[in-house]
């Protein structure tokens, strides 16, 4: 039997939040499923990397799952997203596959790119997102390109940008928003805001209060968000994917979130406090939040949301056997997927 939507409810939701008006219920239970996906995904990336199956660093989005999934909700399958070096979530917000991302963590042949991406380099371009980055910024230029692709070709796409605020002072952060107002590009640029660029916080590396302040200088609508409410992160990612389906030009959306393992695997944590850390995961967490919400309106029950935790727990748990069991590449094929074919 398929579970109700909200539309069909005869209780009044004109006062709801603007996630649970606007999604049925079968979508509602959806997206708290990629939350508990990315956390999972990151937890389990977080424990095989410590028991060496993993080399090299990654750079964990543990506490930002709100903002990639809710940034995600109004997109479809053939909108595009470029991601950052934190991009695991956006990858599985967009549709990606936990087997072939551990497996790609893992440097086997099953993984997205071959094994040859990792961490920072994953791309699936058939559920649109066209790749992490692991350049500081490096996404938001490609994704300009990619909108203008988009609008001269009149295929209707949405093209999403996720960056850091790290990445605000780049000099291709100014001159992407500069060229996708000009050109008005279906473009949505989101800043997660977890309020340190490495080791930096924003109060020392920024000028202005809010990142979303220097959409002004571009004439484009600057948003400002609780990054870890789903609810406020899709109403504002709605706003402006629509504003972009009518031609109207790019937005700027800031998530205000938080990370709250550090930068990367090698991060020593010396620059903040273990109060701040605990306060935002004790009393911010986007999961438990939204979570509680789906009680309070009673969309789910106690029961349907561990059964959604159980669910994931054993796609992940999946998922880690299918990298281990995957191929490894050969040294024949280290060419192989690096340059184009001559004709």
């Amino acid at each position: 039997m398929a579970a109700p939507s909200l539309a069909a409810d005869t209780r009044d939701t004109k006062n709801l939040p603007f996630l649970y008006r606007h999604y049925p219920r079968e979508e509602l239970l959806g997206a708290l499923r990629r939350m508990h996906l990315i956390r999972k995904f990151e937890e389990g990336a977080e424990e095989s990397y410590m028991r060496g199956l993993i080399h090299g660093t990654m750079h964990l989005s543990i506490g930002q799952e709100a903002s990639a999934v809710g940034i995600c909700l109004p997109l479809t399958r053939e909108d595009q997203i470029t991601s950052t070096h934190r991009g695991h979530g956006h990858c599985i917000a967009k549709g990606a596959e936990v087997k072939r991302m551990f497996a790609e963590f893992f440097g086997k042949t099953t993984g997205y790119c071959g094994g040859r991406g990792g961490s920072m380099h994953i791309a699936d371009v058939s559920t649109g997102n066209l790749g992490a980055n692991g350049i500081v910024g490096g996404g938001i230029p490609i994704a300009v390109g990619a909108a203008l692709t988009a609008k001269r070709l009149n295929t209707g796409k949405v093209v999403v940008s996720f960056f850091g605020d790290g990445a605000n002072n780049e000099g291709a952060f100014h001159e992407a928003l500069n060229m996708a107002a000009v050109w008005k590009l279906p473009v949505v640029f989101v800043c997660e805001n977890n309020k340190y660029g490495m080791s930096t916080s924003t109060e020392r590396s920024t000028a202005v209060p809010n990142i979303a302040d220097r959409a002004a200088a571009y004439a484009m609508p600057g948003v400002i968000v609780d990054g870890n409410d789903l609810s406020a992160v899709a109403q504002a990612s709605h706003e402006a994917v629509e504003r972009a389906r009518r031609g109207e030009g790019p937005s700027l959306i800031e998530c205000k979130t938080y990370r709250y393992r550090g930068h990367s695997k090698s991060d020593r944590n010396r620059y903040r406090t273990k109060d701040e850390i605990d306060e935002w995961m004790a009393n911010r967490d986007p999961i438990e939040r939204y979570e509680a919400e789906l009680s309070a309106f009673g969309i789910a029950t106690a029961e349907e949301l561990e059964a959604v935790r159980e669910a994931v727990r054993a796609e992940i748990a999946a998922g880690i056997d299918f990298a281990k069991e995957s191929p490894a590449p050969v040294v024949a094929d280290l060419a192989d997927y690096v340059y184009t074919e001559q004709n």
